[in-house]
């Protein structure tokens, strides 16, 4: 293992965090169109003016650049693009970086705050980069703990010195990438690190986390794993380690149970198209293996093309007329939700693409419907207070989705930070059969408008529906429960957490006779329930002598099933008695030693 790194200078010196507490723990381990109407009801006076059709397609804005291998100056504009993103952790920059098929040499792109980068082929192989897709921490003083809102996307990389670096951490996916060599998953120095996710990836080397604490890898081919520290899971990686947790903590699965790859932009000759990869059941290794991947694609015409601007009605409009969303990077106020009720519809965000609800709505909101597609944009919390942020199916929703389901990829929810939010429930999924693939969840814990009460947010996830899987869950900071889950047959692979630092004291935490809400709680009335490789962290900074009762609370009941389950007092700030229900012994003093347990019950 590397050696411990020189504590170094936290960017925000008033504010004490796990960025703060874990130097050692790591080492050793143009605008559209405003169109305000809608089409005029049936009772309507006859001479009521309906709004103009909306047009499918057309441009992708300033904010989407499109290189081929013949652009001069690719390098200076990713350096321009970099310079302005590499700390604008809470900026309104939003920029997509698209390079079409092809071979480039000599690149460094170094990817910072709201940018992707993403090749145009339908196999990453279509698209090589001889040079490097880079994420380190030079902004942060070789802290990577903050690299958050960042991805990479479908290109193939030669690196220059036989290994990438891609030291990120929450909402920074790594999809459809072809790395061949290896992959450092460390900043520079092998300073703290708290990522991360890759999914249908092959690294011909092998992976090196170093000091990153957790790590989901789902359905991807890698040359080998270097090392764990807290919590290390994969689900059908050919090449990934074998069951070991808690020593060292592996948690595999052979394969996913259900798994659909996120919709991606592509070009076929000169066309625009979004790529729809088909549901695979007991996945193993990428989609892409043998070549062209197996979906079905839609022409950019069959898309509302939405830019920076335009309004709700509009993008509801869009929808009723049955287009698709494709919403080009930058930032979207609504002042009423985007509901999509068609059935198969796609919502796509390019480059972080940002809806913040106005006046105390919804965001977004997702009829029972078969095959919807949400993927790739952050919802940001208003300061008006919102019941929730997204719903997926209105509550009560029973239809059977398995054949088609919902799914929602790389879909992000913050609740300050950028400035005073609140959400009393940030995602709700009921409808049956939901793919949750990625998200981070993040009530914020520094930044602007960050407090217990300034940005009040009481539960991340709540699931009513029946038959839900999460892969690839992180949700952090709550002021109550962060998963509530209460439909039954859930499964859950990989789940990260970090309790609220902020909680004044044992009293705002308090459960009823619980000490402490759970991070991850399962309905009474459940009766079947699984989840594989969860972590939850405990960083009271405001009072430092709470005390969790538990991480985790469940059903004592043998349909309900926990594997790999860890809790963590980081420096002692606070510490759990158990670790779900009244298993597993307390964490104690400031070593900052995880307490596991192999299965529950």
């Amino acid at each position: 293992m590397p050696p411990v790194p020189p504590e170094s200078s936290d960017p925000r010196p008033s504010t004490v965090t796990r960025r703060t507490v874990l130097g050692a723990v790591a080492a050793t381990a143009a605008s559209a169109p405003l169109l305000t109407g809608l089409a005029a009801p049936a009772s309507a006076a006859p001479s009521a003016v309906r709004p103009r059709a909306l047009p499918g397609g057309g441009d992708l804005g300033p904010n989407v650049l499109v290189f081929d291998p013949g652009t001069s100056g690719i390098q200076a504009k990713l350096d321009q693009i970099f310079h302005q993103q590499e700390s604008a952790q809470f900026g309104t920059g939003r920029y997509a970086l698209l390079f079409k098929p092809g071979t480039y040499s000599g690149l460094n792109a170094q990817i910072g705050f709201y940018t992707s980068i993403a090749g145009l082929g339908l196999s990453p192989d279509d698209t090589t980069i001889n040079g490097d897709v880079t994420v380190d921490a030079g902004w942060a003083n070789g802290n990577a703990t903050q690299n958050f809102w960042r991805s990479a996307e479908n290109l193939a990389l030669v690196p220059v010195n036989g290994t990438d670096r891609w030291a990120v951490a929450q909402a920074a996916p790594f999809r459809r990438m072809h790395v061949r060599g290896g992959l450092n998953l460390a900043p520079s120095g092998y300073g703290w690190a708290s990522g991360g996710y890759i999914a249908d990836s092959r690294v011909d080397g092998q992976v090196g986390p170093y000091s990153q604490q957790q790590w989901y890898t789902r359905d991807s081919v890698i040359g080998g794993w270097v090392n764990a520290v807290w919590n290390m899971v994969f689900s059908g990686v050919q090449g990934a380690p074998a069951q070991s947790f808690p020593n060292p903590p592996y948690t595999t699965l052979d394969t996913t149970p259900v798994s659909r790859e996120k919709p991606f932009l592509y070009l076929n000759g000169s066309e625009f198209r979004v790529f729809l990869p088909e549901k695979r059941t007991n996945a193993r290794g990428v989609t892409w293996g043998n070549g062209t991947p197996r979906g079905t694609s839609l022409s950019l015409s069959q898309f509302y093309v939405a830019k920076p601007g335009v309004s709700a009605a509009t993008l509801n409009q869009a929808l009723a007329q049955g287009l698709h969303l494709l919403l080009t990077p930058g930032i979207y106020h609504v002042d009423q939700p985007v509901q999509v009720n068609r059935a198969n519809t796609v919502v796509l965000g390019l480059g972080y693409a940002t809806i913040v609800p106005d006046n105390g709505v919804t965001a977004v909101k997702v009829a029972d419907v078969d095959g919807v597609r949400l993927a790739g944009f952050l919802i940001d919390a208003g300061p008006v207070n919102s019941a929730t942020l997204l719903e997926v199916g209105p509550r009560g929703a029973s239809q059977d989705h398995s054949a088609n389901p919902t799914t929602v990829q790389d879909v992000f929810v913050r609740i300050g930070g950028a400035g005073a939010g609140k959400a009393t429930t940030s995602m709700v999924i009921n409808s049956r059969n939901t793919i949750v693939d990625h998200t981070w969840v993040w009530r914020a814990d520094h930044g602007t408008g960050v407090g217990w009460d300034t940005n009040r947010a009481d539960y991340g996830v709540v699931v009513n529906g029946d038959d839900v899987l999460c892969t690839g869950l992180f949700v952090e900071h709550f002021n109550k429960y962060d998963v509530q889950w209460l439909g039954q047959r859930g499964r859950t692979i990989f789940f990260q957490n970090e309790k609220a630092y902020d909680a004044p004291n044992q009293a705002a935490v308090q459960d009823g006779n619980v000490k402490g809400y759970a991070a991850y709680k399962v309905g009474d009335n459940v009766t079947a329930h699984e989840a594989w490789g969860l972590g939850s962290y405990c960083n009271y900074t405001a009072d430092t002598g709470i005390v969790q009762h538990h991480g985790f609370a469940a059903p004592n009941t043998p349909g309900v099933k926990f594997h790999g389950v860890l809790v963590v007092s980081l420096g002692g700030n606070g510490q759990y008695e158990h670790v779900i229900n009244e298993a597993g012994a307390p964490t104690s003093g400031t070593s900052t030693t995880p307490s596991t347990v192999v299965s529950y019950p």
